[in-house]
């Protein structure tokens, strides 16, 4: 991951052609993907290029915290994309249905790859190739459509082992190249329980973020990302107790050694990210 971007983890859609709601989904989320794609009815593109040109044109896009996703390889859309991309400056890009490392160069600046064909999930591990590659989000429902399914999710909610198998795979590669995980839209907006589920499972298996759909949905991820009271006075403890010597020891009756270290600064890292505390509070 690029070491100068460190984005925060409740990220949300927006459509770009309603430009109204982007400044209301800046001040929810740590991160606004500005969506040209899917969100947009294929006789509004060219309104949604034109809006996000307006955006950065009166100085409103924040650019360190958009994304702007883009219209996948082989689009109609896909080169008035890149277009608009490079005439704009636009620091980072969410490409559609990435399938290939080639996909990823020819777009300029930095690159989240969203991992949502059978294609781009045979070939994840080669994405993270591309040396503009910060990070990778995974889609179910486009996945499920390019194999000819009709699903991702049994009946009560929980994904299909596909579905899993896709998350688990792009989480591998995407974190075994350094690089931002994102975890996947929860498409039923009022099931709160069911998205809290979902981000705690992503955090404890090393998900960076998750993307939302509704504003809803910010409050609960951000909350799941949030570290207890608990695991940060432990992980604060545990660096004053060991201080620069990082070896095996014991401490609280408990070995400690590599893993644990890092198990308790990710403790930290998120605290900062979520607020509830600082960098400089946690000393690290």
């Amino acid at each position: 991951m690029a070491k100068s971007w460190q984005p925060g983890p409740a990220w949300l859609f927006c459509p770009a052609d309603r430009p109204d709601r982007y400044p209301k989904a800046l001040a929810a989320a740590d991160v606004v993907i500005l969506d040209l794609e899917d969100a947009v009815a294929p006789e509004r593109k060219a309104g949604a290029r034109d809006a996000l040109r307006a955006l950065v044109g009166d100085g409103t896009l924040d650019s360190e915290r958009t994304v702007v996703r883009i219209n996948g390889f082989g689009s109609v859309e896909h080169g008035a994309d890149l277009r608009l991309v490079d005439e704009l400056s636009i620091p980072r890009v969410m490409l559609a249905k990435t399938e290939d490392p080639a996909q990823v160069r020819v777009v300029p600046g930095e690159v989240v790859a969203l991992v949502e064909t059978a294609r781009g999930l045979e070939k994840v591990g080669e994405l993270t190739e591309a040396e503009n590659l910060v990070g990778m989000m995974w889609g179910a429902d486009d996945l499920v459509a390019s194999l000819g399914g009709t699903t991702s999710r049994f009946p009560d909610g929980g994904y299909r082992d596909l579905a899993r198998f896709a998350r688990v795979r792009t989480l591998v590669a995407t974190k075994s190249a350094g690089l931002f995980a994102l975890d996947a839209v929860h498409m039923d907006i009022p099931d709160a329980d069911g998205l809290r589920a979902e981000c705690a499972d992503a955090v404890a298996s090393g998900f960076d973020g998750t993307v939302a759909i509704h504003p809803s949905q910010i409050a609960v991820i951000r909350a799941s990302y949030a570290p207890t009271a608990a695991q940060i006075d432990w992980a604060q403890r545990l660096f004053t107790h060991v201080g620069d010597d990082r070896g095996v020891t014991t401490f609280e009756g408990r070995m400690v050694d590599g893993p644990i270290y890092k198990q308790a600064e990710r403790v930290i890292r998120l605290a900062a990210m979520t607020g509830v505390v600082t960098k400089e509070a946690s000393g690290r």
